[in-house]
């Protein structure tokens, strides 16, 4: 009995120190998506490149397009530029 619980007790360890490793995948815009048929608007947006977009709706009855978030996104703007504080000069 005491072996079982043992047993026990160390699998569920093992379960939680591998749960408690796991890191999120990193969001991506992908883009090109497989678009048609099965999937709705944008479609699905998994592929760096058109050749394996290509690739996987080869026979499906698919399509690639651009993905709208990547191809239209937001674009990066610039910090504004501080603006330069000056000296009151006293009159002479």
């Amino acid at each position: 009995m005491r072996k079982t619980q043992l047993a026990l007790l160390t699998l569920g360890a093992t379960i939680l120190a591998g749960v408690v490793t796991v890191t999120p995948a990193a969001a991506r815009d992908y883009p090109w998506c497989a678009q048609g048929g099965e999937y709705d608007y944008p479609g699905e947006c998994a592929y760096s490149t058109y050749e394996q977009c290509l690739a996987s709706v080869s026979g499906r009855l698919l399509y690639c397009g651009r993905n709208p978030l990547f191809a239209y996104g937001q674009q990066q703007v610039p910090p504004p530029r501080p603006t330069r504080r000056t000296r009151p000069v006293a009159p002479y």
